[in-house]
């Protein structure tokens, strides 16, 4: 079940929303109903769709109807997560922000706390536990790899944030952190954030439209670096942030946050994977991650990030993908 902001309607049972731009065609409208049986939770879901940037009044609109639908139990919200959080802060929608949804001005997750509706940031810590699982822990001791993140929205936001939590915490850090976008509002947004805490160089360019842009970025970048498209092309718009004769650094990690959708970015990698000797990760285990932390929130359930319940739960979603 998929909603438009023309066609939503009160919910007749508990219901968990998913707040995107083309939601019918995730994995999740097939995987949470597993999922919810797995665990035990007795709730029906549904999307609803909204365009790229859509208005600030219609933010607030789906907001609104969440906050007041009783049955309505709350969200994840993805692509839309700034424009959520700036519309619906001005409007004074929230009874409440966690620490991350007010330091990094986004929300990934709407839910509800005895009469408290509440907006939640997961991607510092779902963002790091995919982090984790692709990179080995001590790729970073001697100090010369750099990451090149494609992008500056949300989720880069969040990466950057957990990447500097992560440098104070154990003192390796990369050679510097890069990162683009197609427009200058959201690097200086970037780096509004990133100031009280940031522990590395952060070097900032603005490409607009023109993803040759980002290869002359990529080409001086020394071997063993880390590449991320953390923009929605390839999902929620077609093309790809490089272009197809973009020059991968040798043993390169490349992470592609998407994992469905026409995924050119990770098409493009895979072509260069044995001649470059990339290592390659797409956007599930950040998907699963991402989903069960906000379903933890949202449902007041404890929901593990590893282990025999985190194992099923993989295996579960991974069945629906196959």
């Amino acid at each position: 079940m998929v909603f438009t902001i023309d066609t939503l309607k009160p919910a007749k049972k508990k219901t968990f929303y998913f707040i995107g731009v083309t939601t019918g065609q995730s994995a999740i409208m097939e995987v949470f109903p597993k999922w919810a049986d797995y665990l035990g939770l007795d709730a029906e879901f549904a999307g609803i769709d909204m365009k790229i940037h859509d208005r600030p009044e219609n933010y607030i609109e789906v907001a609104e109807f969440l906050k007041n639908d009783e049955k309505s139990l709350g969200a994840l919200v993805t692509t839309h997560k700034i424009d959520m959080y700036h519309a619906c802060n001005q409007a004074g929608v929230f009874d409440y922000f966690d620490n991350y949804a007010a330091m990094l001005e986004e929300i990934s997750c709407i839910s509800k706390l005895e009469g408290r509706y509440e907006g939640h940031a997961k991607d510092p810590i779902t963002a790091g536990l995919a982090f984790e699982a692709l990179v080995p822990p001590d790729y970073f001791i001697d100090g010369d790899k750099e990451i090149l993140i494609l992008g500056a929205g949300g989720s880069s936001v969040a990466l950057c944030f957990y990447l500097m939590q992560r440098i104070a915490e154990n003192g390796q850090s990369p050679e510097k952190i890069i990162v683009s976008n197609r427009s200058q509002k959201r690097l200086d947004n970037l780096a509004k954030m990133l100031k009280p805490h940031q522990k590395v160089a952060v070097e900032t360019f603005c490409v607009g439209e023109d993803p040759e842009k980002n290869d002359q970025i990529m080409k001086p970048l020394a071997p063993g670096a880390i590449i991320i498209n953390a923009t929605g092309k390839g999902k929620d718009s077609p093309g790809s942030p490089v272009t197809d004769q973009a020059p991968w650094p040798q043993g390169a990690l490349v992470w592609e946050f998407n994992y469905r959708g026409e995924l050119d970015f990770l098409r493009q990698a895979q072509a260069n994977k044995v001649d470059c000797r990339l290592t390659i990760e797409d956007g599930w285990l950040y998907f699963i991650h991402g989903w069960t932390r906000v379903m933890a929130e949202v449902f007041h359930v404890d929901i593990p990030t590893s282990g025999p319940v985190f194992d099923n739960l993989c295996h579960i979603a991974q069945s629906i993908r196959r």
